[in-house]
């Protein structure tokens, strides 16, 4: 068989959709990423391992221009600027202030958004199911999980009559946080103490203010400086014998009493999905928004056994994950 029919036979055997992805030099996919925490956030693979599933290969058919703002959120205007002058051609944007840079730095370029609280209300979309902009992707209901929080404390932590919440007083999601624990915490006759801290030195201050309040646990506010620093955090909690609650399950891993929300992973894991259909030709404006339809319940019963809390039974037959 010459070299013509061979082409023929691997044509017909269907190997042309191969072709189709072994796109040529410098006409790769680019991709930007534009995140408001550090590059060891373990849950931005899960946006590699949605590319990888929807068949391309990083550096052969994309190329991600990765932008992280080290938990120092003025920077990331310039950090949107500069992805747009790299010439990307749709960004990543994991969280509101993310989405608020992206979109100062270009009205044009499409947006995918990870983890926006309220898309509708902050005005990035018309609706979530015709966005109609720039902008699209997932959103999620840390805003609407506040009073679980609370309520999941309550199941743990026997006679509680007073919780701190920790928020960063920079990212506009956590007021909204804030707002839905303390209508849930009126209802339940739970006392609620607000502590701002948005620096390593002011979530030590932070822990200092709960101890001296005599605050029984503590929910900490979904934020990605909060994420950078959930070994402090845990340990913080755990040195002041405070029972504390999370919204990922990296912070209940790193030690954390226990966590309730998204699988951020796999919420980046589906953002690859409206990336490829946009770099395929579809307007962010036309794809919905998704809400999210899957929360994990996951408990650190050695953190449990160092604040002398016994994990109840009913928390333990809820929980998707025991971390012993």
């Amino acid at each position: 068989m010459n070299r013509r029919d061979t082409l023929l036979v691997l044509l017909a055997a269907g190997a042309a959709p191969l072709a189709a992805y072994a796109q040529q030099p410098g006409k790769l996919w680019r991709i930007g990423f534009l995140a408001a925490d550090s590059s060891s956030t373990r849950v931005y693979e899960g946006f590699r391992q949605g590319m990888r599933e929807l068949g391309h290969a990083e550096g052969a058919t994309f190329s991600i221009q990765w932008r992280f703002a080290d938990g120092n959120y003025e920077r990331l205007p310039g950090l949107a600027a500069e992805l747009v002058r790299s010439d990307v051609q749709v960004i990543v944007a994991g969280t509101t202030l993310c989405v608020q840079a992206a979109r100062q730095a270009s009205a044009t370029l499409p947006i995918v958004m990870v983890g926006v609280p309220d898309p509708v209300g902050e005005g990035f979309v018309a609706s979530l199911s015709r966005p109609g902009r720039n902008i699209t992707g997932l959103s999620n209901i840390v805003t609407e999980l506040s009073a679980k929080h609370l309520e999941l404390l309550r199941n743990a932590v026997p006679k509680l009559v007073h919780i701190a919440v920790l928020i960063n007083p920079l990212n506009p999601s956590d007021a909204l946080i804030l707002e839905q624990i303390a209508g849930a915490a009126y209802a339940s006759k739970v006392k609620i103490s607000a502590v701002e801290a948005s620096t390593a030195k002011q979530i030590d201050l932070g822990f200092e203010a709960m101890k001296q309040a005599r605050a029984q646990a503590l929910i900490v506010a979904a934020d990605p400086y909060f994420n950078m620093q959930r070994e402090q955090i845990a340990r913080l909690a755990v040195k002041n014998r405070l029972p504390a609650i999370f919204s990922n399950r990296e912070q209940t891993e790193a030690g954390g009493l226990m966590s309730y929300g998204q699988d951020l992973a796999e919420h980046y894991r589906r953002a690859a999905t409206y990336v490829e259909r946009i770099l395929k030709g579809a307007k962010a404006g036309d794809l919905p928004v998704e809400q999210p339809t899957q929360l994990e319940l996951v408990i650190n019963r050695k953190t449990a056994n160092a604040l002398g809390l016994a994990v109840t039974r009913e928390l333990e037959m809820r929980a998707d994950k025991v971390l012993e």
